[in-house]
């Protein structure tokens, strides 16, 4: 028996939605943002499904997730179909020089792990976490800009 947690986040990015759409929809790209996230890959035969990797420090876990909804520059949908039972979205709200984006990811908290951990703890963990992946996403989306003027 699992207990689902789920939590939301959001933040500002200078950046056009072109640009941060760029960016996020390229998911092996994810773990140069996401702490846990050990590696993306997308399979080449079917590029909807992608194999995950998290390491969280001791935990590893992995999965297969689908991509079963993609409305460019404004959202992506997942869920897991095989490993760690996840699902959530992604959403970009286009600020007209900025972007907002929003993540909200469901997780099934495994009842070995629940009985361990504290749900309460490890939810703010875990937003504390992808928050300050949020954050890292946008030092990168800067960086990428800073070095883009500076080359040009």
């Amino acid at each position: 028996m699992s207990n689902w947690l789920e939590h939301s986040v959001q933040i500002e990015v200078d950046a056009p939605i072109d640009l941060v759409w760029n960016l996020w929809s390229d998911l092996e790209q994810m773990p140069r943002w996401m702490k846990w996230i050990e590696s993306v890959k997308v399979l080449e035969d079917n590029p909807d499904l992608s194999r995950w990797k998290l390491d969280t420090g001791g935990l590893e876990f992995s999965w297969l997730s689908r991509v079963y909804r993609i409305v460019p520059h404004q959202i992506i949908q997942w869920e897991s179909v095989d490993g760690l039972p996840n699902q959530g979205a992604v959403r970009f709200y286009d600020r007209h020089g900025s972007s907002i984006v929003r993540l909200s990811v469901s997780y099934a908290m495994p009842g070995i792990l629940g009985k361990i951990m504290d749900s309460l703890f490890l939810g703010r963990a875990v937003e504390a976490t992808i928050q300050a992946d949020l954050e890292r996403f946008r030092e990168y989306v800067q960086n990428l800009q800073t070095g883009a003027t500076a080359g040009a």
